[in-house]
């Protein structure tokens, strides 16, 4: 009984050889199993790639890099600016380390604590120097300056 599945398995063998090594269509077929063998590669690096890119957005606490600080400081400033009435033309936004520097005159006390509330929780911001003022009132001065 032991000297079929050896027969069968050495037929098997046979035959595939005879269909790779074919001296008129052997090439072809080589070529096309090759062929197949890197779009399978291709797609399961496309598919690694997606269950990598899954596995930190599902990880809390773990972030791909940290924005660099032109690009937290336009973060910044589409969350800040986005109601329709903020002061967009008088309010600059800085960001150095990723702490955000706000200068600027806005209408009242309310809108520099409602603008450096908002900047304080856009992601990635480390801190918010408010340096807003009312119209009619001196301008703060950064610590250390």
């Amino acid at each position: 009984m032991s000297r079929l599945p050896t027969f069968l398995l050495g037929a098997a063998a046979g035959a595939a050889a005879a269909h790779f090594l074919d001296p008129d269509k052997g090439g072809e077929r080589r070529s096309a199993v090759a062929g197949q063998a890197k779009t399978v590669q291709a797609q399961a690096a496309k598919v690694a790639g997606k269950a990598q890119g899954a596995a930190q957005s599902a990880t809390p606490g773990t972030r791909v890099s940290e924005p660099d600080d032109v690009t937290l400081a336009r973060k910044i400033e589409s969350e800040i600016f986005r109601a329709p009435d903020a002061p967009k033309g008088a309010v600059s936004v800085d960001v150095q380390d990723g702490v955000a520097h706000l200068r600027g005159e806005v209408a009242d006390q309310a809108w520099a604590e409602r603008l450096a509330s908002e900047a304080r929780n856009v992601e990635g911001v480390k801190g918010v120097e408010n340096l807003l003022h009312a119209p009619g009132t001196p301008a703060p001065t950064a610590p250390g300056s």
